[in-house]
């Protein structure tokens, strides 16, 4: 998915509470290694996580293989009501109690690194504790 300026201004204000622009770059570089990854058929949970959390908080539309438009899901609940202030908490306390089951969902099993991706970026972009979930090249980082 293509991170257009129109995607980052519609970011609603209370959804993200660190600077827009850093916000932007995080998101930018995780979808592009994505693609990138995409195109060579492999996979990094991680960065997946990264990337669907930041659909979710800037309430995008995102358009699978079968066409139809739809509003990016939660990630961790994938309630597909558009995020805002108690709805981000609430993820982010499932994603920390699903972090810390004992017995682990097969699901997750098989995406290792999917829920410290979301775990990261919630922290980060959410509460504002720690660094941003992804490196950001400088370039990216500028715009």
């Amino acid at each position: 998915m293509e991170v257009s300026a129109t995607d980052i201004a519609r970011i609603p204000v209370r959804n993200i509470r660190v600077p827009r622009e850093e916000f932007a770059a995080v998101w930018r570089t995780a979808e592009h290694r994505s693609e990138e990854l995409g195109v060579r058929g492999e996979s990094a949970w991680y960065n997946g996580g990264v990337v669907v959390t930041c659909r979710w908080l800037a309430t995008t539309s995102v358009r699978p293989s079968d066409g139809r438009w739809y509003l990016a899901p939660a990630p961790i609940t994938r309630r597909t009501a558009r995020a805002y202030e108690e709805l981000i908490e609430a993820e982010c306390y499932e994603a920390e109690k699903i972090s810390l089951r004992r017995s682990v969902p097969s699901w997750l099993v098989r995406r290792p690194g999917w829920v410290e991706g979301i775990l990261a970026t919630l922290g980060w972009a959410w509460r504002r504790d720690g660094r941003p979930p992804i490196e950001v090249p400088r370039r990216t980082a500028a715009g």
